[in-house]
């Protein structure tokens, strides 16, 4: 039998922690991370792109960090599972994905750097955002800061406006599709369920969105616009501002009727210091009829950033009150 190969170590990608494992592990294969259980990988050359660490990993495919050997730069890799890429409905998804997303460039929105396919697996290359999700801060924070979670929402409304001008709707807003990067900037990710903004069949025979920030007119089958995406990204920001769901029930059927007929709780009667201009502006985005939210993302956009002012200005003034101490040098 021959020798074994010597022990490799690695970087966890998601605790980040550095840990041997074994040299004999066949390409894509993984081994737990000791620390925290995450599956890690040995390196693997996929044309120009040496895949180093599994981001996340679902039941469409896996996200791995990787470098570009020619470009020099880290990127997100996406690789659709193989027996996923049989399935017409699912490609037309993942195109989908990758045509939005190549046709979009703002700072808030992921960029797209190409799509191809290896031995028959799709898979789209995209600008890495490796440091969390707005997911990730509310479930470790339990409630998001008043204005970390307006300004992910300003810089939110700017790119589904972006992507408006494309004629585009994004479809499944989610704390989870909001993720950062090194800067701590926040990128728009999974244009999975784009459509365009200007249809004729208003009716569809699935509600397509996740259910605790799905907009009522969806539910109801009454057709969609972009006042759909403007109701999800309010309760997203909803959801990161109180560290709850705008409604929880016992049962999907229960949240989904709760959506159409159950009154919104404003943020500041759940938490009573949020500022009564943010939880205003929450309250509007997630009013029951598109008619009564904001007329468009720029106006959504100038309600955030006018509370966002508020609250520094609030800040400010309650510190500047505090008693300062007493300096020990006396003249």
């Amino acid at each position: 039998m021959g020798a074994s190969k010597p022990l490799k170590m690695v970087a966890c990608g998601r605790c980040k922690a550095k840990t041997f494992i074994s040299g004999d592990l066949a390409p894509f294969a993984t081994q737990e991370c000791k620390k925290c259980g995450h599956p890690l990988m040995l390196p693997v050359m996929l044309r120009n792109f040496e895949l180093r660490t599994i981001i996340a990993s679902g039941g469409m495919g896996t996200v791995y960090t990787a470098q570009d050997t020619k470009l020099q730069r880290e990127v997100a890799l996406k690789m659709m599972k193989l027996e996923m890429a049989a399935d017409p409905q699912v490609m037309q998804g993942f195109y989908r994905e990758a045509q939005a997303g190549a046709s979009l460039n703002h700072t808030n929105i992921i960029h797209i750097y190409s799509f191809d396919e290896f031995n028959g697996q799709p898979y789209l290359v995209m600008e890495l955002a490796n440091s969390g999700s707005l997911d990730s801060r509310i479930e470790q924070q339990g409630r998001v800061p008043e204005r970390d979670v307006l300004d992910v929402g300003s810089k939110m409304a700017s790119a589904l406006g972006a992507a408006l001008r494309h004629n585009l709707l994004h479809r499944d807003l989610k704390p989870g599709n909001i993720l950062y990067n090194t800067d701590g900037e926040p990128k728009l990710i999974d244009f999975g369920l784009v459509r365009a903004a200007e249809v004729d069949d208003a009716y569809e025979e699935h509600i397509w969105g996740t259910i605790y920030y799905v907009a009522p007119e969806k539910i109801e089958r009454k057709g969609e616009d972009f006042h759909s995406d403007m109701y999800s990204l309010g309760g997203t920001l909803y959801h990161a501002l109180t560290g709850r769901a705008p409604f929880e029930a016992p049962t999907v059927n229960d949240i989904l009727a709760a959506h159409v007929h159950t009154p919104l709780t404003p943020p500041n009667q759940v938490v009573p210091e949020i500022t009564e201009l943010t939880s205003n502006a929450i309250v509007r985005a997630m009013a029951k009829q598109p008619g009564d939210r904001f007329k468009d993302y720029e106006e959504m956009q100038m309600a955030l950033e006018e509370a966002r002012s508020h609250l520094l200005v609030q800040q400010f003034q309650e510190t500047s009150q505090q008693p300062q101490a007493k300096s020990w040098w006396k003249r």
